[in-house]
């Protein structure tokens, strides 16, 4: 192999690239080819391309409570993660299978509560969801969406199986960067890319767009459609302008919105102008300080009331965040059971609930070999892996676990694929996920592709940005390609 290739290790997990040492899956040996005739200073050249591409544009993300600046660019590896056809079949089944339960089970939830009755869930678990919303009980979305943008993250397994690690249903963030990868892929490689027949992502924002004019009122030909962002702090701020722009919107703030008579307005130099749909940025909590929280100051008074009056569409709906819940998760793919009649066609990775005493019991006594997440964080954030904790803290972890069952579940270490990433000078293997985005509309819409994060510490399994993460772009490749 050459220079780029000569010293990388597969080790013992599935490799994205490589089928054994010096074997290169069929759907990658035009890569190889391609970095095999590569100087290492043409490569660095286009190392620097990328990198400036991304800091002339902006593209950026914030890491909260860090003391290097609050905006980072998002590390780019060049080496793109390529999914063949088939592979992408099975993911796209299962993502429309996993949003159509999802939306059927939130309208359930909020409604008759059949799911609950049938004890599928004991109702316990949906009641005492963080992101429930009793307020919500009865009421109606428009076209009866509830999950109009999803975010569901998938990982690959030791043997090459997708696995969903978890639903993102509030306010799932990334996709601008799977735009932003592929430009600058185009601009970095051009000619790899043209070898390839590398199915387009630049229609999301249009796509987003048609699910957005879906949902208006009745009778709005027209509607004028709104990006509620809760301003430039925000961590995926960069990504809020880049979509307004791209789809031809007003981004506003909660200032810039008000709600007079169960409508809802937007100041403008020439005056108040109706608002139909707010693709909000915002968690339900900031939404309305008269429903929500009364201290916040990044949303709208009265907007609620102006949601329930039928004269404004949100998406996504109020109460979606039940869907995301780590222990709803839990019963996914029971869901699929009750509401579709069908096997899961992407499996969940094996969990555990801490509020099931036998499964309590297994997750204190087992802690140091496990997974440990809190049911509502994100972002990589309350999370413990116990193989890489020191005693102290798997320690602390088990009395907060103890404390608090309801709040915990627990998964086995999943060996992630990995992936070749330029790394200290060299390539070498790193864990990644993949987040594809699903919309709900008319139809269900998936970009091809999605957001590939990769861990770019070694032997790191968190692959958030705001935990050191990068990401790559993803080739979603036709047939004949993957041979």
């Amino acid at each position: 192999m050459g220079d780029f290739f000569s010293d990388y290790q597969v080790g013992e997990f599935f490799d994205e690239m490589f089928d054994a040492p010096g074997t290169v899956r069929p759907h990658y040996a035009k890569v190889l080819d391609r970095f095999k005739e590569l100087e290492r200073d043409v490569f660095e050249r286009k190392r620097a391309l990328a990198a400036s591409t991304f800091l002339s544009q902006g593209i950026t993300f914030t890491v909260y409570n860090d003391d290097q600046g609050t905006e980072r660019i998002f590390p780019f590896d060049l080496v793109p993660r390529i999914v063949p056809a088939q592979e992408w079949d099975l993911i796209e089944r299962g993502l429309v299978q996993r949003i159509t339960t999802l939306n059927l089970f939130l309208h359930d939830v909020y409604h008759a509560q059949n799911i609950l009755r049938d004890r599928v869930i004991p109702k316990e678990i949906v009641w005492e969801a963080v992101h429930f919303r009793p307020e919500f009980m009865h009421f109606d979305v428009p076209k009866n969406i509830y999950l109009h943008i999803c975010g569901t993250d998938l990982i690959r397994d030791g043997d090459g199986n997708y696995l969903v690690l978890e639903d993102n249903a509030r306010c799932p963030s990334g996709v601008s960067y799977v735009v932003e990868n592929r430009q600058a892929m185009k601009r970095v490689f051009p000619n790899l890319f043209a070898k390839y027949r590398v199915r387009p992502v630049e229609d999301y924002s249009q796509e987003l767009l048609n699910v957005l004019r879906y949902i208006a009122p009745e009778g709005r030909s027209e509607p004028t459609v709104v990006l509620l962002t809760p301003g430039v702090f925000n961590s995926a701020y960069f990504e809020h302008s880049f979509l307004a722009r791209s789809m031809g919107i007003e981004i506003v703030e909660g200032r810039d919105l008000v709600a007079d008579n169960g409508k809802v307005f937007m100041r403008t130099t020439k005056g108040l102008k109706p608002v139909d749909v707010i693709y909000r940025r915002i968690n339900d909590d900031f939404l309305d300080p008269q429903v929500f929280r009364k201290d916040s100051g990044l949303g709208v008074p009265g907007l609620v009331d102006a949601y329930r009056e039928g004269n404004v569409s949100l998406a996504n709906s109020i109460g979606t965040g039940v869907a995301d819940d780590k222990v709803v998760y839990y019963y996914v793919p029971k869901m699929i059971q009750y509401y579709l009649g069908e096997d899961p066609i992407l499996p969940n990775v094996p969990t555990y609930l801490a509020s099931v005493p036998e499964d309590l019991a297994y997750i204190l006594e087992h802690i140091p070999e496990l997974v440990v997440k809190v049911a509502n964080e994100s972002g990589g954030y309350g999370m413990l892996i116990g193989t890489q904790a020191t005693k102290a803290e798997c320690d602390a972890f088990r009395k907060k676990v103890e404390k608090n069952p309801r709040n915990y579940i627990a998964q086995p270490v999943i060996p992630l694929s990995r992936s070749p990433s330029f790394c200290d000078g060299s390539m070498q293997g790193r864990h990644i996920d993949l987040r594809p985005y699903v919309l709900y509309g008319e139809k269900v819409t998936i970009v091809p592709g999605g957001l590939t994060r990769v861990a770019l510490r070694a032997g790191s399994l968190v692959v958030n940005s705001s935990q050191g993460g990068g990401s790559k772009d993803t080739w979603i490749i036709d047939e004949g390609d993957d041979t």
